[in-house]
């Protein structure tokens, strides 16, 4: 029987929801996976049938969701088991005033520095993981994300702020997380916080870890 996923996608229409969702549903039904796509927060609502899914995959950026929306969610990864993996906005900068959502996901963006065409490089490590098993360090050209991070996050690569000026520079160089796991109750969290739009989504390695975060967090 294959493994099941949902993939719920909309908000801030500058990250391209639907084009993601779309390539995050060919990479998963080429891996086999029996998926389910859609455009609304209530998708979340029929607690029972979260539960039965091996995968929750959020596309939504700055949104609000309702108790009757989010709790289901949460009980499924928390007392299900179910795995969740997302990227970028589209899951670490999904719901705001929803602070459990981002206990769950592991952190929270709060800032860009340079906006999007920043050129900055993605380094492997310091964990080591499956998930970024051969892979070197890479280059990008797009946000570079500051996130407040769960220090219980697994760190599995990261990026060196500054890069552009802003407030934080005066604080001196520090090492950003860009792709961790942890662990939410009996279930899996992946984060990659690359992902600005489609384009950086389909570039490699970015597209390897995304499939591989899958994966792993559907065990």
């Amino acid at each position: 029987m294959p493994k099941s996923a949902l993939i719920v996608w909309g908000g801030w229409e500058g990250h391209q929801p639907r084009q993601v969702a779309q390539i995050f549903e060919r990479v998963l039904r080429g891996d086999g996976f029996a998926i389910e796509v859609a455009d609304t927060l209530d998708a979340f609502t029929d607690a029972g049938k979260l539960a039965a899914l091996n995968l929750i995959v959020p596309v939504w950026t700055m949104g609000k969701i309702s108790a009757e929306q989010a709790d289901p969610v949460l009980a499924a990864v928390r007392d299900h088991g179910v795995g969740i993996a997302g990227c970028h906005g589209g899951m670490c900068d999904s719901f705001r005033e929803h602070t459990e959502w981002q206990f769950m996901t592991g952190g929270q963006w709060v800032a860009h520095p340079g906006n999007d065409g920043t050129n900055y490089k993605v380094k492997i490590g310091p964990a080591k993981s499956p998930i970024t098993e051969g892979l070197k360090d890479f280059d990008v050209s797009s946000e570079q994300y500051y996130l407040h991070v769960d220090p219980a996050v697994r760190v599995l690569a990261t990026t060196q702020l500054p890069v552009a000026d802003g407030p934080h520079a005066p604080n001196g160089p520090v090492e950003m997380p860009v792709v961790w796991t942890k662990l939410y109750g009996k279930g899996r969290v992946f984060y990659n916080a690359l992902g600005h739009q489609a384009n950086i989504v389909e570039s490699e390695p970015c597209l390897t870890l995304m499939r591989r975060g899958f994966a792993w967090a559907a065990k």
